[in-house]
């Protein structure tokens, strides 16, 4: 099978969207399929890996690490048309996604999309009338999906929002996955070492991007008051992006500034040792469609604590690998504690946890994805195309 692939970000872009094509790419390539991206170009980034062809891009202004395609260039249809693409799989409605069924409509070859991100929940982004670009973004999100031949989401509350949202087009629950193996071994001692954090502390670790709509803010917040209760906790912060000014400001101002590190952006074995090396995964976002961060701590042992919200609630069965609580910051904190006062919860929910993650295997869930492929090309043949 040749699967053509669109996304408004790609490597070296770090985020989950990012993870799961990177995923799913490497285990389809691995079962003999033939696997082409279509991406943003990242300036001073050389392209290593085969199949991939960038488009000239810009800076998005409200995020200097994203980059934005320019959905034009030469010899781009002579190019699709010698791939012969059986399907094309999009992982944006917007620039490179109409690019993606544009082409699917020219070929006449099934279009499926992967609903990542609560785009409605972006609107921050937007500096002008939100309330109106949300009720925009929710109307072209419909449309869009309505477009399509299939719809992946990764979770069940996904699926009903979509379906809440008036989407027609069936829709499918695929979660992300990832490499087992590579996160289940890593040195527990690097981060300790790395950061000079005394045994005697506790570990929570929160892994993402330092931008608003991952809710760091309200987690250092949280972090305050677990700090009256366990005081020998530490907070490390695996991230960049462009709340780190802010965010720094406000540990400053919560006098958190020895009891809060920030690594920047890891990846790699530095990354998988961060899990290893703590003692409790932490996650606030309220925006997710999955968290596949939260899926890679789960293969490390790492329990988590997070916001009972959207996607992550698929993810997270609580009191069994981890504990989902309320949106507040009272019962987020108390949630920690609770984890934090009771080391055989703790350990019986690692256990727990690596279990879970067996379950979302990139290699387990690629074989569910193919399905889902041959499935649509198998209703093609009757049912034709057709994008508005």
């Amino acid at each position: 099978m040749k699967i053509g692939v669109f996304s408004d970000s790609y490597k070296p872009y770090v985020s989950g969207v990012v993870n799961s094509i990177d995923d799913f790419t490497r285990e389809l390539r691995t079962l003999g399929h033939e696997v082409y991206i279509f991406a943003p170009r990242y300036s001073g980034y050389q392209e290593e890996e085969p199949g991939v062809f960038r488009f000239h891009s810009f800076r998005a202004p409200t995020n200097p690490d994203y980059t934005l395609a320019i959905p034009f260039t030469l010899n781009f249809n002579s190019l699709i048309k010698r791939l012969n693409l059986d399907l094309i799989h999009v992982h944006t409605p917007f620039i490179m996604g109409r690019v993606g069924a544009v082409q699917a409509r020219r070929l006449n070859v099934p279009l499926i999309f992967t609903y990542h991100t609560l785009y409605e929940q972006y609107v921050h982004y937007v500096p002008f009338n939100q309330n109106l670009t949300r009720k925009f973004t929710v109307h072209f999100s419909r449309y869009f999906c309505n477009q399509c031949d299939l719809v992946i989401t990764p979770t069940s509350k996904i699926r009903e929002l979509l379906l809440d949202y008036g989407v027609k087009t069936p829709v499918e629950i695929i979660p992300s996955g990832i490499d087992i193996e590579r996160f289940s071994h890593g040195d527990a001692s690097c981060l300790r070492q790395k950061l000079g954090i005394s045994p005697n502390e506790r570990i929570l670790l929160f892994v993402g991007r330092l931008t608003k709509e991952k809710n760091v803010d309200f987690l250092i917040r949280a972090f305050a008051l677990v700090q009256q209760q366990h005081p020998q906790t530490v907070l490390v912060i695996v991230a960049q992006g462009p709340e780190e000014e802010h965010l720094r400001h406000l540990i400053k101002e919560l006098g958190l500034v020895e009891r809060v590190f920030f690594t920047g952006r890891l990846g790699g074995q530095e990354l998988v040792n961060c899990y290893h090396g703590a003692d409790l995964f932490v996650f606030s976002s309220v925006t997710e469609t999955q968290g596949l961060v939260v899926v890679e701590a789960m293969a490390a042992g790492l329990p988590t604590v997070a916001v009972d919200a959207y996607g992550v609630s698929d993810m997270v069965n609580s009191g069994i690998d981890g504990l989902l609580t309320p949106y507040s910051l009272k019962a987020f904190a108390a949630g920690i504690n609770q984890l934090l006062g009771d080391p055989k919860q703790l350990d019986s929910m690692a256990v727990a946890a690596r279990a879970r993650a067996q379950e979302l295997s990139s290699t387990r869930l690629a074989q569910r994805m193919l399905l889902e492929y041959q499935e649509v090309l198998r209703r093609r043949k009757r049912v034709p195309l057709f994008i508005g």
